[in-house]
């Protein structure tokens, strides 16, 4: 059943997580939007400093809002220049989030910001197949997306100077998220106002393309999850 993790990876991410890492009293940094139930998992589970770093001012509003009465920050910041100082973390968390062009210079600022012996817990979608059709190609062109093939994905933070500790493959977890999604669009559309409609059309757009193509054209078998737990030598 779905959960209140509204991301690829759904809550499976964050068990495979905590299945490997005891996040008691670790400072942690989350990257990304729609990671607000996460980060209060975080704190549940005994983080000592749970932080949130969002790159539009949307998420940064959305984000604060719903954590108003924790004590988790939540700042604006690109995801690969960040305000940090070095080796601050114990514990860089990103779901869905660097999956793009920008993957090369987040991974170096991730690995800037953690300590030593530190961990990063990083979910990527992923190309399964090594050909995929042009709808695919096309689709992650519109959302920004630049995949890798999961052995690709184990080369790539090997060459940056992660060791692999543990990978799990979470490919099963976007039949749920992309139902859910085309649901959400169905149940709420009729509820937003013109101007609503008309400020969220691109995203609109682009959730409902994403949901049909993996739901009904075929690109479940052309579009994944992985997630990794790596660590900094």
């Amino acid at each position: 059943m779905y959960t209140s993790f509204f991301l690829p990876g759904t809550d499976r991410q964050l068990e495979f997580l905590l299945e490997n890492i005891d996040v008691t009293g670790l400072s942690v940094l989350i990257i990304g939007t729609d990671c607000e139930e996460i980060s209060k998992s975080f704190s549940a589970k005994g983080a000592v400093r749970v932080n949130i770093i969002v790159d539009d001012n949307d998420s940064l509003l959305n984000s604060r809002l719903q954590l108003i009465n924790s004590n988790i920050n939540v700042r604006l910041m690109d995801f690969d220049n960040t305000d940090f100082k070095d080796s601050s973390f114990d514990l860089v968390y990103a779901q869905a989030s660097v999956s793009n062009k920008k993957r090369n210079k987040i991974s170096k600022e991730v690995y800037r910001i953690l300590k030593p012996g530190g961990h990063f817990c990083v979910g990527e979608i992923t190309s399964p197949s090594q050909s995929p059709p042009q709808f695919i190609t096309d689709l992650w062109k519109i959302s920004g997306i630049t995949p890798l093939h999961p052995k690709e994905l184990e080369q790539f933070y090997k060459e940056k100077n992660f060791e692999l500790v543990k990978s799990r493959e979470l490919s099963h977890t976007l039949k749920d998220f992309y139902s859910t999604s085309i649901n959400m669009l169905k149940d709420n559309l009729n509820s937003l106002t013109e101007q609503e409609k008309s400020y969220y059309k691109k995203l609109l757009n682009r959730i409902s393309h994403e949901s049909n193509a993996y739901l009904k054209l075929g690109g479940d078998a052309h579009i994944g999850f992985y997630a990794s737990i790596l660590k900094k030598d």
